[in-house]
């Protein structure tokens, strides 16, 4: 299987499954900068049998201190969430959203930084479902409680790779993920802080993104991350939710990078560390 095939499957695989009649967990991950909770949307339509995931709720923790504005949630905390959502062992999983694959690659990272196995991002989301004739149901779904086990607790150290405040420095190559005014420091609509890390290279995660939604062709992907090494990358954003889409894009052409999970919102809640400003 290549690498792409292990992080996203395409709305054409998934039907081609779904009509096979094989188990699978569908989970609808809608979220957007401003509009963070999903779930009237799902319940308009949704993929037939999809379970609704708030990302701000059970893919965050926000009773952590000091961790940004999307703390990680524990290991144990996910296993809980993810039984309720009817994730089952030994059943592949599909997580989907509806705006630029943020709240499903959150979704794939925290689910396999616990150690949960077979979890993809349906490559282009909604859209690409409905574009290939994909039907859309309403309604919530409460699914059977799933028995799937969290090999990992503490997700800042799971099986993902993931990168300190007090490290991040040291990254071989720091990637930021953010738009390139925000990078720059032209504007900031969240954090009380503009600019960036520095030292950082600026890939906003839509880069990643055809214009369909769908990640770019391998061959795009390497051009456009030529300058990264496999090993030695650390990417962020504002708190770790749309970095997730560049550790898949990452992922999907070979590439293990890691996630800074507090990313900007952790690195200027210190007034001590160091900011830049202009283009890198």
């Amino acid at each position: 299987m290549s690498a792409r095939a292990t992080v996203l499957i395409t709305a054409a695989e998934l039907a081609r499954r779904l009509r096979a009649g094989e188990p699978l967990t569908l989970l609808d991950v809608r979220w957007q900068l401003g509009k963070s909770d999903g779930r009237a949307a799902y319940e308009q339509g949704h993929l037939p049998g999809a379970v609704y995931v708030s990302l701000e709720d059970e893919c965050s923790d926000h009773t952590v201190e000091g961790r940004g504005r999307h703390p990680l949630p524990s290991g144990t905390a996910l296993q809980e969430s993810a039984r309720r959502w009817g994730v089952r062992t030994g059943v592949p999983v599909v997580v989907y959203d509806d705006w630029n694959r943020a709240g499903s690659a959150r979704a794939w990272w925290v689910l396999t930084a616990a150690g949960i196995a077979d979890v993809r991002i349906l490559d282009g989301g909604l859209a690409a479902w409905t574009a290939a004739g994909g039907k859309l149901e309403s309604g919530a779904v409460a699914p059977e409680p799933g028995d799937v086990t969290a090999a990992h607790d503490d997700l800042y150290a799971g099986a993902r790779r993931t990168v300190t405040a007090d490290a991040v420095l040291a990254s071989g190559r720091l990637l930021d993920a953010r738009a390139p005014e925000r990078f720059r420091g032209e504007v900031e609509p969240v954090d009380p802080v503009a600019g960036h890390i520095p030292g950082a290279l600026n890939i906003p995660s839509a880069w990643l993104l055809a214009d369909d939604g769908t990640l770019l062709a391998d061959d795009e992907l390497a051009r456009l991350v030529k300058t990264v090494d496999d090993g030695d990358v650390a990417v962020y954003c504002g708190s770790g939710v749309t970095a997730a889409v560049t550790v898949a894009g990452l992922a999907a052409v070979g590439v293990d990078a890691a996630l800074f999970p507090g990313s900007w919102s952790e690195w200027t809640s210190d007034p001590s560390r160091p900011v830049a400003r202009g283009a890198e």
